[in-house]
């Protein structure tokens, strides 16, 4: 697969959203759930709206051996509230919102499949999306199947494995608003090679990419669309072998909740750190072992929205 085109690459200087530092976690490359569950998801946007953001990330979605640890450690960490659909899965809400789907589901002794995060990419067509995933390089975990309530979803691993699931709401994309305390606010990819890579993803979402100044002999590109960046590539570290993408939810106060997860019965994967620009963030472990980041933010709505130089 070709490198990005330099017609459709551009050098950030001054990047929108917060640099991620370059450090990767093993991760199952597995699936969602593929077979569709017995009851009605509830909508993404309710009441619903025309409003659809291709690229963004809108929907992530948890599996996890045990349904009711994982509520107790996001409710105690971020203060999420649960509703159960269902014996095996829970949705969890901020403020009215929906921000993220636990599922439970027995791991056994297969060392491949540990708990993990994976986020879903606004699409306006899965079908199609699908087939262009496949034509460049991409490998189906769950086909193209409707999500009773929520619209129509499907799951891929990337030409380097990293996994991912895409989704055309039914009830429209969540707005561009700056995320709020407790929701996700970034994604981050890492893999070998950032340039085939990001150029998978643009073939698929029309994103713009800009790139930014390497740091560490690491390249770390901004992925945008609709002038909001939406998440970045980044080289995975040599001492790392499994591609992934790692979403990052917003703190008030990084290394405060980077105790409150070791308090709750989590790991610390990174310890909280500032980054170039100026802000703090953290990788932790639930005590599943699932990674996700914490990121601690105060730019205002304007600073994140402006993407171009």
């Amino acid at each position: 697969m070709n490198e990005i085109s330099r017609d459709r690459r551009t050098h950030l200087p001054k990047p929108a959203w917060r640099r991620v530092l370059q450090v990767a976690l093993m991760c199952a490359a597995s699936a969602s759930a593929v077979a569709a569950p017995s009851f009605r998801w509830q909508p993404l946007v309710d009441p619903g709206e025309a409003e659809h953001h291709v690229g963004k990330f809108i929907f992530v979605e948890l599996v996890t051996p045990d349904l009711k640890a994982a509520e107790r450690f996001y409710e105690g960490m971020f203060g999420w509230t649960f509703h159960d659909m269902g014996p095996r899965y829970t949705e969890a809400t901020v403020n009215g919102r929906i921000v993220a789907g636990i599922e439970a589901r027995p791991f056994g002794s297969d060392a491949r499949r540990e708990p993990r995060w994976l986020g879903f990419i606004a699409t306006n067509d899965v079908d199609a999306l699908g087939r262009t995933a496949l034509a460049n390089g991409a490998r189906t975990l769950a086909e193209p199947h409707d999500a009773p309530g929520r619209g129509r979803i499907a799951v891929y691993a990337d030409p380097q494995g990293a996994v991912f699931g895409v989704m055309a709401s039914s009830s429209g994309d969540p707005p561009d608003v700056l995320a709020e305390p407790g929701t996700w606010i970034w994604h981050s990819l890492f893999v070998k090679d950032t340039d085939t890579d990001a150029a998978f993803y643009q073939t698929l979402f029309n994103y713009e990419v800009f790139d930014l100044p390497e740091e560490q002999d690491a390249q770390h590109l901004v992925l945008a669309s609709d002038d909001y960046a939406r998440a970045s590539a980044n080289t995975l570290p040599s001492e790392r072998s499994h591609p992934l993408w790692l979403g990052y939810i917003r703190v008030a106060d990084a290394t405060a909740a980077a105790a409150r997860a070791v308090a709750l019965g989590g790991k610390v994967l990174l310890s909280p750190r500032d980054d170039r620009h100026g802000g703090k963030l953290a990788i932790i472990a639930d005590p599943q072992g699932a990674p996700v980041g914490l990121l601690e933010w105060s730019a205002s709505e304007e600073q994140n929205k402006a993407v171009k130089p």
